[in-house]
């Protein structure tokens, strides 16, 4: 393809890197593009446009991480040929394959022994499936009140949606548009980043610490104008850290002082929910206008309920509600019956008490006798740990041959160095595993040889 054709497809009257970006997208997405066409050089665009080589550089760089263009190298840059998978891109590397193992620790899912039962439950929700209008109120209100009555902050409105990443989604969806930055966790949830990738934004990454999101690491990634910042308040996947209160005033404050970030909206993703020993926080308490909280019932309840709660400013809310009701509409009523009964149910709450226990227990045996064996995991909270490997690629394989399967550590970074993320420094030569502690029900020494054995081993050829 040469210059003057690309040029007469579109008219660029926007020569902003955004503005290139924008009009190339369209052209991919509405076909004129072609899948595997060969886009001119930046320097060759460049002249046409009468811009910077720099300018068509970013605006290069953000097709790709949208996933829509790619490089070749010296061959140059192409349309993207779709992808016939159906997970995204990071989702395909959190992926386990289907094959047995003796113990599989790499799902991050909770474990279905502690789930509550879900029989009572049903035992009391009407045989018919049955609603007087679909433009009644989403949630249903009893509901709504005891959702409100665990709330962390005074919300202005809560929803029910189907997930946390329903919730995430939807949200991203009302405040992200094409090259808008978002600040993410470094290292984050996978999906994260493949939502911002199909938005066309670009995730502005912030090392952690034992206690989330810096302040100071923050501060400097607000300096880029974002449109919204993204975190998990407490146990956080895949670190296991949680926000304290003192933690969680400080980002609010480093957010209140920021200078020119207009209408950023925070998103909070509460995904452990009540099974999270740590304490319930949110932004929100000192920036209600801005904060949309999302706690998810699926690590506590069952996955497969697809249960979340969203709360936050009416406004936002509101749009969120009226564009899902030219969707789904609202999320299943008789689920949301359900899940009121295991809300308020005596045994029910039990059993979940049982099993935020049994996930603390497991995390701290498991922890201490990681770090009796010199590997240097923190505390965590939640079902996951984070564990420092010497080589990722030869933990999994030495893992494998013991029969059992952790998730890589790659998936989960915002950035392919940790020197871009700000305020993260230099990155350390460490790589790092996911291993969902919540599955280790007993033999905790045994698997703590194997992790460990794992953690400090390189395969000959490795990295």
């Amino acid at each position: 393809m040469d210059v003057s054709h690309l040029t007469s497809l579109a008219p660029f009257s926007d020569t902003t890197p955004k503005g290139i970006a924008g009009d190339l997208a369209r052209l991919v997405t509405s076909g004129e593009l072609e899948a595997g066409a060969r886009l001119p050089t930046v320097r060759e665009l460049a002249v046409e446009l009468g811009v910077s080589p720099a300018t068509v550089s970013q605006a290069w760089q953000a097709l790709a991480r949208a996933g829509l263009i790619e490089s070749r190298g010296r061959a140059g840059s192409f349309v993207r040929e779709a992808s016939a998978g159906r997970l995204a891109l990071r989702m395909r590397g959190m992926a386990a394959p289907d094959d047995p193992v003796r113990l599989d620790l790499s799902r991050g899912t909770p474990d279905p022994l502690l789930l509550p039962a879900l029989g009572p439950a049903l035992s009391r929700v009407s045989a018919k499936a049955e609603t007087g209008s679909y433009q009644a109120e989403p949630v249903i209100p009893a509901l709504g009140r005891v959702l409100r009555d665990s709330w962390p902050n005074e919300a202005d409105a809560i929803m029910v949606v189907d997930g946390a990443l329903d919730a995430i989604s939807r949200t991203l969806e009302q405040v992200v548009r094409f090259g808008d930055r978002v600040v993410v966790e470094s290292p984050g949830f996978p999906p994260f980043l493949d939502l911002l990738e199909v938005l066309g934004a670009i995730p502005v990454p912030v090392r952690l610490d034992e206690h989330g999101m810096r302040p100071e690491a923050l501060a400097v990634a607000l300096r880029q104008r974002p449109v919204a910042v993204l975190l998990q308040p407490r146990a956080q996947n895949p670190t296991g850290a949680s926000l304290t209160p003192a933690r969680a005033e400080a980002l609010a404050r480093t957010i209140e002082v920021a200078v020119g970030i207009g209408d950023l909206v925070v998103i909070e993703d509460d995904h452990s929910g009540l099974i999270s020993v740590d304490r319930d926080v949110t932004l929100g308490t000192w920036l209600p206008d801005r904060v949309v909280h999302v706690r998810s019932f699926s690590k506590s309840h069952g996955p497969d309920l697809r249960i979340a709660a969203l709360g936050g400013p009416r406004d936002l809310v509101d749009r969120i509600t009226a564009r899902r009701m030219l969707g789904p509409g609202w999320t299943s009523r008789m689920l949301q019956t359900i899940l009121l009964d295991l809300l308020t149910d005596g045994s029910s709450l039990d059993a979940v008490a049982e099993a935020r226990r049994q996930y603390f227990s497991r995390q701290r045996a498991l922890g201490d006798a990681l770090r009796a064996r010199g590997v240097a995991v923190a505390s965590a909270d939640g079902v996951n740990l984070w564990m420092p490997v010497v080589s990722e690629r030869s933990a999994l394989v030495q893992l494998a041959a013991a029969g059992i399967r952790v998730a890589a550590g790659s998936p989960f970074l915002a950035a392919a160095n940790g020197a871009d993320a700000p305020g993260g420094g230099a990155r350390s030569r460490r790589e790092f595993a996911r291993v969902t502690v919540g599955m280790v029900r007993d033999g905790v020494d045994d698997v703590a040889d194997a992790l460990a054995t794992a953690a400090q081993h390189v395969v000959a050829g490795g990295y």
